[in-house]
Order: structure tokens, then sequence, then C-alpha cells
């Protein structure tokens, strides 16, 4: 636990067309627990940054404990979010250049999130309303999901 982190974004719809809410989400590998995550309504590496800070806070995650991995995205690249990285002692791994599977615990656990029975079935009108959605979600997660992966036991469990 608290060994290998994953990290992406994923797109939540809004109710004007072209426009999204970006959720970030921060996983970790063994136990599968989500130890962060915001909502925001951009992409942005000093957002990014600001996540990975409160999570080691939280966490209480020492320099050298954790591997951060995430694709080759813009926000995941950025030099403030590399920068906060290397200040927190947090080592980046990134995925192979044009592969797309190198993230699967990330991909996964969105495929989990979008196909909920209660994801709403119309678009976020306000950012707050994302984000109480999703706390709940997280929530369920990580204390009343039995995660397949880690022999039906809850994320909090493990």
């Amino acid at each position: 636990v608290n060994e290998i982190y994953t990290w992406d974004i994923t797109y939540l719809p809004t109710t004007v067309k072209g426009e999204f809410l970006y959720l970030y989400l921060v996983m970790d590998i063994f136990s599968r627990k989500i130890v962060g995550w915001q909502v925001h309504d951009t992409q942005l590496s000093a957002l990014a940054a600001d996540l990975m800070t409160d999570i080691c806070s939280r966490e209480q995650i020492k320099p050298e404990q954790v591997t951060l991995h995430s694709d080759n995205g813009s926000p995941m690249k950025g030099a403030t979010l590399l920068a906060t990285l290397q200040e927190l002692g947090i080592v980046p791994s990134f995925s192979r250049p044009s592969v797309s599977n190198d993230n699967p615990y990330s991909e996964s656990l969105f495929k989990t999130l979008k196909y909920r029975s209660d994801y709403p079935e119309k678009p976020f009108a306000e950012i707050s309303t994302a984000r109480k959605w999703v706390a709940g979600f997280v929530d369920w997660y990580n204390n009343e999901h039995l995660h397949s992966g880690i022999k039906f036991v809850t994320p909090n469990q493990r």
C-alpha cells in the first residue's frame, strides 16, 4: 500500500455541448483504493500538483515512497506537476509513447465509474453536482465495492 499509484483524467459531460468537466483520479494499485480525486473545468498540471500535494499530506507519504504512473498527457508531463513531484519525493512513471493500454488500472476504474447503475443519465449542469456525485462514488468504491481484482474485498479492507 502507498507504493505505486496510477492516475488519469476522464471527461464528464456537461449540459453545454462540447464543454466538459475533468475528473482527476488517483488510485493505489495494490489496494485499488482511490486515494484522491478532484473535479475541475480545465486540465492543468498545476491542478494535478495540488491534488498530489493533498494526497501526500493526507496519506502521510514520505520521500521516495511512491511511484506515480500515468499516460503521456500534457497535464501529466507538465512542468508544474513534475516540479511538485520532485519536491514531494515522488517518482514519476509514464506509459510508453503511442501505447493506449499502459494504464489499465485507471481505465478500468473509469469504466466502473461510467457504467455504474447510478451514473447520471443526463450531463452535469454544475460542477458542484459532479463533485457531489463523484464523492458518493468514491465512498461506495472504497468502502462497499467488492473488487474482483483483490479477492472480493473492498479497497479499504485490503
